[in-house]
């Protein structure tokens, strides 16, 4: 029965470890600060797409302005315009060489404010590919103690198995009563104290013990387990 009782403690532990890894919890941090990156590099990027189309913009508009202005000086080398077309023609000139310079002022801030975007893109893409490094590398850790813990199940499984013909059906269902409700069935009387709850039997228990037949089944009167009688339970 203390054999049984120690492959069920053993199972529990399992289990246990199974449920708190800290590559679980690893993972989980990781896989937060993974989407956090990841959004941030969308963020980035979309804004990267957004100075990408404000810059062909402004380029386009310079280009019309260099047509526009190319045209007027074509019709100036013309000499076939008036003296009022002239007047008129030059002032234009002056207008499109201020929007020209206004605009290519522009489009250097721009091309500027893209460069420093670029740069952003490059470290935040860094971090997620760290951060998906640290994720993979967590959970290899992880599946790694998982297969441990799975090994170590299937050979406890396999002794649990194997101890159970040796025990009656009745003795069985008690101790799987005790264990669901105190999570020890069956623990060692050693020198008058419970070895599942930790607490002294008080001595008229340990006087009715005394007298017990070796083969009656004993519990704890406070934790209600199977109290396994040896030499070293002190009678």
């Amino acid at each position: 029965m203390l054999e049984l009782a120690k492959v069920d403690a053993d199972l529990s532990r399992v289990e246990h470890r199974r449920r708190n890894l800290p590559e679980l919890a690893e993972i989980a941090e990781v896989e937060k600060t993974l989407r956090e990156r990841r959004d941030a590099l969308v963020a980035v990027e979309t804004s990267g797409s957004d100075l990408d189309r404000e810059i062909a913009r402004q380029e386009k508009e310079i280009e019309s302005v260099r047509a526009r202005e190319d045209r007027d000086r074509k019709l100036l080398a013309s000499g076939t315009i008036s003296a009022k077309q002239l007047t008129d023609v030059e002032h234009e000139l002056e207008t499109l060489q201020r929007r020209q310079t206004a605009l290519e002022d522009d489009l250097l801030e721009l091309m500027e404010r893209r460069e420093a975007i670029e740069l952003d893109a490059q470290r935040t893409g860094a971090e997620v590919d760290k951060a998906e490094q640290t994720l993979a590398d967590a959970a290899k850790r992880r599946d790694e103690a998982v297969a441990d813990l799975d090994a170590t199940q299937a050979r406890r499984d396999a002794d649990r198995a194997n101890l159970l013909p040796r025990f009656p059906d009745d003795l069985l269902k008690l101790y799987e009563r005790v264990r669901a409700h105190k999570g020890i069935g069956a623990a060692l009387l050693r020198s008058r104290r419970c070895g599942a709850c930790q607490l002294d039997i008080d001595r008229n228990a340990i006087a009715e013990i005394k007298a017990a037949p070796e083969d009656e089944v004993i519990q704890c009167e406070n934790c209600g387990a199977i109290l396994v009688r040896t030499l070293e339970s002190g009678l």
